[in-house]
């Protein structure tokens, strides 16, 4: 790999530096890391606390369960955490991504926006929540996985890594895998076949096996309209289909029917 002449630099600012640092050692995104093809820094928030015990939440005010994420330690932690990238020859003013279950759902079109957009400040939050004020006045994007929880921002902020680390040009040994996964294009991927031919009673396509690419390519976009018509339609309702894209789920649809 050959490192770019402006890698992507991330700080993550969380209560656990070695679980984003080790989880960022392997595959594709270790890969690159050692590389250069982006940069990490970790910055704890526990090394802007007040007090001995070093604190970072307190009772929320109003009452209620759990605990909140101080401001003051956020704040700075944050301010270091631009301050590594700037000093790295990074963006002045690196844009702030909060993880949060209350955030706009991540999509491969907000990994891609954000790979062109630049450095990052990932913000990973714990307890209850983070100081509303701080969010307020620090925060540029907040982004969900899902309509769930977790205990903590560290694992939404790896998964946003690895969607991003592997659209970096370089990152990955062959690029038209890149372009060819599920959502790259809108859709869902195709299935795919490898060694044996016959597993469990179960054969491979045999237009896999034809040697005629046109066929294939043809076969393999039908079967990514159909898995999408069939998993996640609401990926189609707001995509306009070629006239070739309209016959070819139109096929999958007749084939899929009961007889």
């Amino acid at each position: 790999m050959d490192a770019p002449e402006r890698p992507l630099r991330i700080a993550v600012v969380t209560l656990f530096p070695e679980l984003i640092e080790s989880a960022s050692r392997f595959g594709i995104t270790g890969r690159a890391l050692e590389a250069a093809i982006w940069r990490l820094w970790c910055v704890n928030p526990r090394e802007f606390a007040m007090d001995t015990h070093r604190t970072v939440d307190d009772r929320p005010y109003g009452g209620g369960p759990g605990m909140v994420m101080l401001a003051d330690p956020l704040e700075q932690a944050l301010d270091a955490a631009a301050e590594r990238i700037r000093a790295d020859g990074g963006a002045s003013r690196p844009r702030v991504v909060y993880l949060t279950p209350q955030g706009e759902r991540l999509t491969h079109e907000r990994v891609l926006a954000l790979k062109d957009e630049g450095d990052l400040v990932l913000l990973a939050g714990r307890y209850e929540g983070v100081d509303e004020r701080l969010l307020e006045r620090r925060v540029d994007l907040e982004l969900s996985l899902g309509d769930y929880v977790l205990s903590g921002g560290e694992f939404p902020a790896l998964v946003l890594i690895d969607a991003l680390v592997r659209q970096l040009p370089g990152a990955t040994n062959d690029p038209d895998s890149i372009r060819e996964e599920s959502f790259a294009d809108g859709l869902l991927d195709c299935p795919h076949y490898t060694r044996p031919e016959v597993h469990g009673g179960a054969a491979v396509p045999p237009v896999l096996l034809s040697g005629n690419h046109a066929q294939i390519r043809r076969w393999r976009l039908k079967q990514a309209l159909g898995r999408t018509w069939l998993r996640r339609p609401d990926l189609l309702s707001g995509r306009r289909l070629s006239d070739e894209e309209a016959r070819l789920l139109q096929e999958f649809k007749l084939e899929s029917s009961p007889k």
